[in-house]
This record gives C-alpha cells, sequence and structure tokens, in this order.
C-alpha cells in the first residue's frame, strides 16, 4: 500500500509544483500564504512538523520563519525537489521519507503538526490524526488547511472539524475559498483551515 502511494506521488512530482498554491511561485501567493501561517505558529524556538510535506513548498516557508522544521513525505522525488527548495532558500528543514499516515516520530516531539490537503487521502482518518495528534507535545497545536473540491474529493470543514474534535478540545475553522491570493484565483469549492490549540 505504501509503496503504491510513493509510486504514484513519484508520479505527480515533476508537475505538482505548476499549481499555484503547490509551487508558491507567485510572490503574491507565497505572501499570502505566509500571512495566513506565520501568527498560527508556535512562538521560538519551536518544533514543527509538516506531513505530507511534498515538495515541500510550507516547510521552506515555516522554517524562513525561524522555527525547527521537519518535512515528512512518502515521495523520494517530491522529497529531492523539497532538499533543492531548501537549499536554494538558504534553510535548514530535516526532510524524511516516511507514511504520513504513520509517521515514524517519538509521540510529543512537536510543537505543531501542520498538513495541507493530506488528511483527506486516508480512509481511516480517525487513526490518523490520533497518530499527528500523539507527536504533539503538551500545548502544541495542530494545523490543518483541507478541502472538499469540486471533483467530489476531499474532506468538508465539518467532517474535518468532527474528526479534529474527537480528538482534542478545540477545533477552530477558517474559510480560505474566497481568498483568491492563496490559490492563485477564484476558486468554487470548499477550502478550509482548522487550527486546535488543545
Amino acid at each position: 500500500m505504501a509503496a503504491d502511494a510513493e509510486n504514484l506521488w513519484d508520479d505527480h512530482a515533476d508537475a505538482f509544483d505548476d499549481a499555484a498554491d503547490h509551487g508558491l511561485r507567485d510572490p503574491v501567493v507565497r505572501e499570502a500564504w505566509q500571512s495566513l501561517l506565520t501568527p498560527l505558529l508556535p512562538e521560538l524556538p519551536a518544533r514543527v512538523c509538516d506531513v505530507g510535506c511534498g515538495t515541500g513548498s510550507l516547510s521552506v516557508l515555516v522554517a524562513a520563519a525561524g522555527l525547527t522544521v521537519t518535512g515528512l513525505d512518502i515521495s523520494t522525488r517530491m522529497l529531492g525537489i523539497a532538499r533543492e527548495k531548501a537549499r536554494a532558500a538558504g534553510v535548514d528543514v530535516a526532510f524524511v521519507h516516511g507514511d504520513a499516515a504513520d509517521p515514524p516520530f517519538p509521540a510529543g516531539t512537536f510543537d505543531a503538526v501542520l498538513s495541507r490537503h493530506v488528511l483527506w487521502s486516508f480512509a481511516d482518518r480517525d487513526a490518523v490524526l490520533a497518530r499527528w495528534v500523539a507527536l504533539l507535545r503538551p500545548g502544541g497545536r495542530l494545523i490543518l488547511v483541507e478541502g472538499s473540491w469540486s471533483t467530489g474529493a476531499g474532506l468538508t470543514a465539518d467532517e474535518c472539524r468532527d474528526a479534529v474534535l474527537r480528538r482534542r478540545r478545540e477545533a477552530e475553522v477558517r474559510s480560505l475559498s474566497a481568498d483568491d491570493r492563496l490559490w492563485g484565483g477564484p476558486v468554487d469549492d470548499e477550502r478550509y483551515l482548522i487550527v486546535s490549540r488543545r
């Protein structure tokens, strides 16, 4: 199963950053993501795990803010792109090959777990969320960016919020659909952020 996922995402690696919100090549899009995420991150010094980091765009963005970042992904080809991206940006990110469904880190390792457009892809989201939450230190925060897309794939904000609340006491939902800057243009589906601080 993990090998199938690795092959799938390896096949998408070369074109992955063509999407404006993946590559963050447009300075307006990059600034929009920086403005969205920076206020949600824990204070320095802090350790953040970017679970399912893909080509590392958010990992690099968070590392540039001064946090210690570990990016985890199952795609070796995407991780290769991510490492080059970090080198070009002059930031240190520990990129680790592994399955986001079962991160290979001890419990209580991170001050924040960040994930964008990953949770929806798992069949047993409760189990995955339990593993992500276990990675957090006391007082750590969970930051999820998810969506329910016009293709029919994804996870609604209500579904995601309910899943988080089965593991945490708080799940603050913020709609992102109307902010064209995040996506490089208008979108017609549901996109949102959930932050859980406890």
